[in-house]
């Protein structure tokens, strides 16, 4: 099998179950005219929707409230080189409603600090992708097996590869 055929294209339905297998990914999103990535807890809720945990008074949930952004979680299994990625895009929005504030702090997601109320924001998911990493049953080259600085002196040589 050629690298190549190892990387699967993922339907949409896909995508969103296997968002919800994971509880941490990174909201992609601009401030300044700079692209900010931030890990953040969600959760995947009703009709395409992320549902973001983040600290109160956010500076994060202020920058996204009423834009588009994008959502990136993964699972990597780095001993096998498998895993997955999905990317979701979509519009961004504060949870104003006090009505689904409550409901979402009864059991929605919870940001890693615990002791604080969080914000919620929702994401719509208009455009979902994803890919997955099939198995390679093949042995190791030992290219493969380079640590990670080799592969940066590698880079470091050949200056147009990434």
């Amino acid at each position: 099998m050629d690298r190549v055929d190892r990387i699967e294209e993922l339907g949409e339905a896909e995508c969103l179950r296997l968002l919800s297998t994971v509880p941490i990914g990174r909201v992609v999103y601009t401030e300044h005219a700079l692209l900010r990535v931030l890990p953040v807890t969600f959760e995947l809720g009703a009709n395409r929707c992320l549902v973001l945990a983040l600290l109160p008074d956010s500076h994060l949930a202020r920058a996204l409230d009423g834009t588009v952004a994008a959502f990136q979680a993964e699972q990597l299994d780095e001993a096998r080189r498998t895993g997955w990625s999905v990317v979701v895009h979509g519009q961004a929005e504060v949870v104003r409603d006090p009505a689904r504030h409550t409901a979402l702090l009864r059991s929605g997601p919870r940001p890693w600090v615990t002791e604080l109320e969080p914000m919620f924001v929702t994401l719509t998911a208009e455009l979902v992708t994803g890919r997955r990493l099939l198995p390679d049953d093949r042995p190791r080259l030992p290219e493969d097996a380079r640590d990670g600085n080799a592969s940066y002196a590698h880079c470091a040589q050949h200056p147009g590869v990434t």
